[in-house]
């Protein structure tokens, strides 16, 4: 696969908009060092040791450049230099990364250290194959280009955790079957592992619930040596739409002592900046650490979560993680109990559930469907939104809404230009039903502008 198809295939139009997971800004360095030693976890499967922080590949920054927008690769070298320095060793990423990109940057940053110091994990994303009327035979070739084209991008010889990516998505065991199944895809990963070239085979869910219990009635045939679920302290017990609450994933996953990798701890970044009274509560009880420490401790509390993902940026961002997990410090009875309290809280404010995966992008029209979600969901974290004109700080409000919004979302892109084709619907893991979000917040923003509410 040449890197124009794989670039039209996951959105070289976002490319050239300025889209995608990762950001556009370079590292920064604010933060204070931590002092600790990393908390590990032991693998049953393989005996690896694995750094209870994993590093999230989906985010790394990008750097204007005569070409275009790049990733800043002498910012990933040191992130990655400093990650490894204390301790971090797990680093995962995915062929749609980073416009595509975040394979190739995070191999050449791990090349410069020794091979036995870190784990890499990918994934077959072949999803982007699903709807091009391909035959079995072409889906499995594209499969097969994808699953050779990781090696080459991360400039090794083998893979220590391979995932089959976002089963459950689409339309279920129909989809499950289409990807994997009937086309001898997870028949030739599970050769690989025999052949030592992925140490570790796993898959990473999102959405059906049928699809996690399916995959694991058959553990003992393919034999899963880690699962990657989206766990946190609001969807434990509260998750939306479609996605399925992490209590069962994790107890079941425990029942057959299969490993957890754990992705969106901070649900896409919502759980590090809460609403200003919740923010209050938990700084209350821990006023040195950040709100971010806390869901972080939630899922590090649980002895089967082998690592814990998370996308950092910036440095400060990467610094304030390893003190947290340097080494963790678990949560007591009544600091889950406060975080449960938390949750019960945050359901009470309609903010949309987007972590900003960009798996909706791009959009065929141009919207910035994650821009917006982030500014609405923004505002009303700090209390920026207005449920009447009568309201006390409605004016203020107000300004700060519409101002943000035109500075956060160029004007072409805003949610007034949605048609309701319903194309991102299917694409998105927290089953939002996006064109009702974009519709809902576009009559908001009427009336704001008219003075109507």
């Amino acid at each position: 696969m040449n890197r124009r198809d794989f670039l039209r295939i996951f959105g070289a139009s976002a490319a050239a908009s300025g889209l995608g997971a990762c950001s556009s800004k370079s590292v920064k360095s604010k933060g204070s060092k931590p002092e600790g030693t990393m908390t590990y976890r032991l693998n049953p499967k393989s005996s690896d040791k694995v750094s209870l922080l994993g590093y999230g590949c989906m985010r790394w920054p990008f750097i204007s450049a005569a070409e275009g927008e790049i990733i800043d690769q002498q910012s990933v070298n040191e992130l990655i230099d400093y990650a490894i320095a204390h301790g971090v060793n797990y680093f995962d990423t995915a062929p749609p990364y980073c416009r595509g990109l975040s394979e190739s940057a995070t191999g050449i940053a791990l090349k410069r250290h020794p091979r036995e110091s870190y784990y890499i994990a990918t994934k077959m994303s072949n999803q982007a194959f699903l709807n091009q009327g391909l035959s079995p035979k072409e889906f499995f070739d594209k499969s097969l280009e994808m699953y050779h084209d990781s090696f080459k991008n991360l400039q090794t010889d083998y893979i220590d955790y391979y995932l089959l990516h976002v089963i459950g998505t689409g339309n279920g065991l129909e989809t499950l079957r289409e990807r994997f199944l009937d086309n001898g895809v997870l028949d030739f990963l599970l050769k690989e592992r025999e052949a030592g070239r992925i140490r570790n085979l796993g898959f990473s869910y999102h959405g059906d619930v049928k699809v996690f219990d399916y995959m694991l009635s058959r553990h003992e045939e393919f034999q899963w040596d880690f699962v990657q679920i989206q766990m946190n302290y609001v969807d434990w017990k509260h998750a939306s739409g479609i996605n399925h609450n992490a209590d069962y994933l994790y107890s079941e996953l425990k029942k057959r002592d299969i490993p957890v990798v754990v992705m969106e701890p901070l649900l896409g970044g919502r759980l590090a900046n809460l609403a200003e009274h919740l923010n209050l509560r938990l700084k209350e009880q821990r006023p040195e650490e950040s709100v971010a420490s806390w869901a972080f401790r939630f899922v590090g509390s649980f002895p089967k979560v082998l690592t814990v993902l998370s996308g950092m940026t910036y440095m400060e961002h990467l610094q304030d993680n390893l003190k947290t997990f340097s080494p963790l410090e678990p949560c007591s009875e009544q600091e889950l109990a406060l975080l449960e309290d938390t949750a019960l809280l945050m359901l009470q404010y309609p903010s949309v559930p987007c972590t900003e995966c960009q798996y909706c992008m791009p959009c065929p029209y141009g919207i910035d469907i994650p821009g917006i979600f982030a500014h609405y969901n923004k505002c009303l974290n700090e209390g920026q939104i207005a449920a009447s004109s009568q309201d006390k700080h409605y004016r203020k409000a107000r300004r700060a809404f519409l101002t943000g919004y035109n500075r956060a979302v160029e004007r072409l892109r805003q949610a007034d230009h949605c048609i309701g084709c319903g194309q991102c619907v299917s694409h998105c893991p927290q089953s939002i039903n996006i064109p009702q979000q974009l519709h809902h917040i576009d009559h908001y923003i009427e009336k704001l502008k008219q003075e109507k509410l």
